[in-house]
């Protein structure tokens, strides 16, 4: 049952429901609006790093066949917030509630109910290049010494460019499923 105060308003004007999610409600604008406002590492890095660019950048690190899957990997996040993996590590009912938003996310966008290990293994590769370029100089270990950083500097883009590289990206990448 959907009650009054367990929804939000969306970018453009839709009723969402975290806990009962409408793959018909989920929208590519809003995501890529969200994304593009919502900072990485809860906020921690040296400078403004959308979730939106990370995206971007974990979609250009995979195959092909994987690339709108890696842009979409973290689409959740435009309807639960980022939560850093150290909390989500202890909250299962915060993962539940995010799986169930990204099964609604992988219904809208014809994409798999689980994330595959390439986009995984993509996403902890730009999250230690994301500490080497982004984050405050720390010895200790993340637990992630299989994820070599990538050779290239990230350079953080406003959110008005994240959004629109974003759209960009997800407009040919569907495009381009569409032509083959």
């Amino acid at each position: 049952m959907k009650h009054s105060n367990t929804w939000f308003l969306t970018t453009t004007g839709r009723q969402f429901w975290p806990a009962s999610p409408d793959p018909e409600q989920i929208q590519i604008e809003d995501i890529a609006h969200a994304l593009s406002n919502l900072c990485r590492f809860g906020g921690h890095t040296r400078e403004f790093y959308s979730v939106a660019q990370h995206s971007v950048l974990v979609s250009q690190n995979v195959p092909d066949d994987l690339r709108l899957v890696g842009l979409m990997h973290d689409a959740t996040e435009a309807y639960c917030g980022d939560m850093i993996r150290p909390l989500k590590n202890v909250l299962p009912e915060f993962k539940e509630l995010e799986n169930g938003i990204w099964k609604a996310i992988a219904k809208r966008f014809g994409l798999p109910d689980e994330i595959p290990p390439e986009v995984k293994e993509a996403d902890d590769v730009l999250l230690m290049t994301e500490r080497r370029d982004l984050m405050p100089v720390h010895p200790a270990p993340w637990g992630l010494d299989h994820a070599k950083p990538l050779e290239g500097i990230i350079t953080p883009w406003p959110p008005l460019n994240a959004e629109g590289l974003f759209l960009c990206h997800f407009n040919f990448l569907t495009h381009t499923a569409k032509l083959a």
